[in-house]
This record gives structure tokens, C-alpha cells and sequence, in this order.
């Protein structure tokens, strides 16, 4: 496996996430979306790494850091997204535009 193909695959994963992600209105699609671009970015960023500096471990370590801050994220997300269908039975973007301030 080439740094080539590698990158291809996460452009093609953060194509696909910027696509679901504007192109939906469910607030957890547009998540979801978002959650395939970060996983593009990282597996961009650990190829690079990985052909670059192999013998460095200190890339991998970044990688699960930012795989676990990526995980949180998420969960504080869907809990903002049950928090908001509780209260007000909301499930799409456009009818929570109204929560900006």
C-alpha cells in the first residue's frame, strides 16, 4: 500500500463527509457527516506520519488522542441533539435554527 492510494482513500472519505454534511437536514446525518471528514483528516494525517517518520511512535499516540477527543465530541454532541429533541421535538436543522442566541 502506497501514501497515494492511502490519501486518496481520505479524500474520498472527507468528499463524502462534506457532501452528507451539507446535504442533509436530520441533525444526526449532518453529524455523521462531519464525523467521516474528521476521519479522513486523521487517517490523511496518520498515512503522512506513517510513510514519513515510521520509526516515530509519537504520531500513533496523537492519533488515539485525537480518535478519543473525537469520540467525546460526538457524544456531547448527540447528548446536545437528545437534549434538543426532548425539549422541543426537533430533529431537523432548519428547526433549530432558532437556537443561535
Amino acid at each position: 500500500m502506497t501514501l497515494e492510494i492511502v490519501l486518496t482513500v481520505a479524500a474520498a472519505l472527507i468528499g463524502v463527509g462534506l457532501f452528507g454534511a451539507l446535504s442533509q437536514q436530520s441533525i444526526v446525518m449532518v453529524m455523521m457527516g462531519l464525523e467521516l471528514v474528521v476521519n479522513g483528516v486523521l487517517l490523511a494525517g496518520g498515512a503522512a506520519w506513517y510513510f514519513l517518520t515510521p520509526a516515530l511512535p509519537d504520531a500513533q499516540m496523537l492519533i488515539v488522542v485525537a480518535l478519543v477527543v473525537m469520540a467525546v465530541e460526538m457524544v456531547m454532541g448527540f447528548a446536545a441533539t437528545i437534549a434538543i429533541y426532548r425539549a422541543r421535538q426537533v430533529d431537523m436543522v432548519d428547526m433549530a435554527e432558532d437556537l443561535n442566541g
